[in-house]
């Protein structure tokens, strides 16, 4: 499936990867069952989210009603959901880096007068992004935050907000995802009827959402309160729109939109902007019209809301854990190699063969075929692919589970692929922990001496704060 699926559509193909690797089921569980409980803060931490903010110095600045409505949506959070739903990038639809996204918004007064507060999620800059962490925080616009200073971005994004789409976040809500993602409706069929040509952009109608455009354009500007039925509509690099929300004029017909301008030169404009999670297409929805995902394989409030009826079927996917011992063609024969005492070892020769034949493997001689597959095993396996998606997406319990279940869980690694990746992966997390702490510079790279720095695979390592690939949605 996955390869029928890349031959037809890249971006399907990379939202598959993502559903696989970014957000796996036993953080769904965990998260969902710590939520369930009234641990908000065990969640957060299930779904690999930190928490920087303090009710108690909110309590002080702000006062206890503003905690209140703080503490109710924090009890409302699920974060799994919140990292299924966050922002990716091309090519590995990993996080989008240096990020500031709002998912409430709460009018109260400080000890400066009226001031709006924040609740935002926020992602570190790409050289920092070990994990795939996100971090909870309030924001009021001081500068006195000491969370400010490490975030590149601190100020909320104006086109990546989640504040009006608290469905995506949001697990009492969720079930507002069908009506909000268009699932409700049979797919619109080919470019969009608008009142001026579009050239330049006509290939990229398939993704856009534009049956929902008039409609969310409305929920936008009255959440503004602005006087004006203009909207921007950012459709990637240097690419927008200006949208006029047009009313019936009996007032009876719903509302719709009309192209007023086009721009390519990424100009800033004053008007306010589509959220990014309004202007395209919710890519679950296409994945799920395209046969190409099973609704069970998505997170369990989306399932419900695209897939009216939708039960689980059982226990959640673990990673592939081999149970029987695999052949080797070995002297004209099949052998074995399974798991002994926790390490991987042939199965049909003796200890003392073992021992001769690795002594004359040290000896720069050739050894059974049994023990190069067991060596192959250890530098370069089968499933490196899989373990390095699961290492580059946080999962790092999952890659672990797929080299114990492949290697055993009393294995020693040999120096090869495989050992590389877990060793960079190590790295790249010492180095969030200092961006944590506030001991690295906040250049492209770390400034804390020998050793810290992130290692280049020659993939995607050199990802920039402000990658050129932007992953529509």
């Amino acid at each position: 499936m996955l390869t029928r699926t890349a031959n037809g559509d890249s971006h399907l193909s990379l939202w598959l990867r993502v559903r696989e690797f970014a957000v796996p089921p036993s953080m769904i569980e965990t998260a969902t069952t710590r939520r369930c409980a009234g641990d908000w803060a065990g969640a957060c931490a299930a779904a690999g989210i930190d928490v920087d903010l303090n009710l108690r110095s909110l309590a002080r600045t702000h006062g206890q009603d503003l905690v209140a409505r703080v503490r109710a949506d924090l009890r409302r959070l699920a974060p799994d959901l919140l990292r299924w739903h966050m922002p990716r990038i091309a090519p590995d639809g990993l996080l989008r880096p240096g990020l500031t996204i709002a998912l409430a918004r709460y009018d109260a007064a400080g000890r400066d007068g009226e001031c709006p507060v924040h609740l935002v999620a926020r992602t570190p800059p790409a050289w920092a992004d070990a994990g795939q962490r996100i971090s909870l925080a309030l924001w009021d616009g001081s500068s006195a935050e000491a969370v400010t200073g490490r975030y590149p971005h601190p100020r909320p994004s104006r086109r990546f907000r989640l504040d009006l789409h608290r469905h995506l976040w949001d697990a009492e809500r969720a079930d507002e995802l069908r009506i909000r993602s268009g699932a409700d409706r049979p797919p619109a069929d080919g470019r969009p009827v608008l009142n001026r040509d579009s050239t330049g952009l006509v290939p990229r109608w398939r993704r856009c959402a534009v049956d929902r455009w008039a409609a969310e354009a409305g929920i936008l500007l009255h959440a503004e309160g602005r006087p004006t039925d203009t909207v921007a509509v950012w459709l990637g690099a240097r690419r927008r729109l200006f949208l006029d929300l047009a009313v019936d004029r009996d007032g009876l017909g719903p509302p719709a939109v009309r192209i007023a301008a086009t721009s390519t030169d990424g100009g800033a404009s004053a008007l306010p902007v589509l959220p990014d999670a309004a202007t395209w297409a919710l890519p679950d929805l296409e994945l799920i019209r395209t046969g190409s995902i099973e609704a069970d394989r998505l997170h369990p409030l989306v399932a419900s809301a695209l897939v009216p009826g939708h039960s689980p079927a059982g226990p959640s996917r673990t990673p592939d854990r081999p149970g029987q011992p695999r052949l080797v063609e070995c002297r004209g024969a099949q052998h074995r190699i399974g798991l002994v005492d926790g390490v991987l070892a042939p199965l049909d020769h003796d200890p003392a063969e073992v021992r001769r034949e690795e002594l004359l493997a040290a000896l720069t001689g050739t050894p059974l075929p049994c023990l190069q597959a067991i060596d192959l095993a250890h530098r370069r396996p089968d499933c490196l692919p899989g373990v390095r998606e699961r290492l580059d997406h946080g999962d790092t319990a999952g890659a672990l589970a797929v080299v114990e279940g492949l290697l055993g869980p009393d294995a020693l690694l040999r120096s090869g692929d495989l050992r590389d990746e877990l060793e960079a992966a190590a790295l790249r997390r010492i180095t969030y922990g200092l961006f944590r702490a506030g001991l690295v510079g906040a250049g492209p790279g770390p400034v804390a001496g020998p050793g810290f720095g992130r290692v280049d695979r020659g993939r995607s390592g050199d990802r920039r704060s402000r990658p050129r690939h932007a992953l529509t949605r």
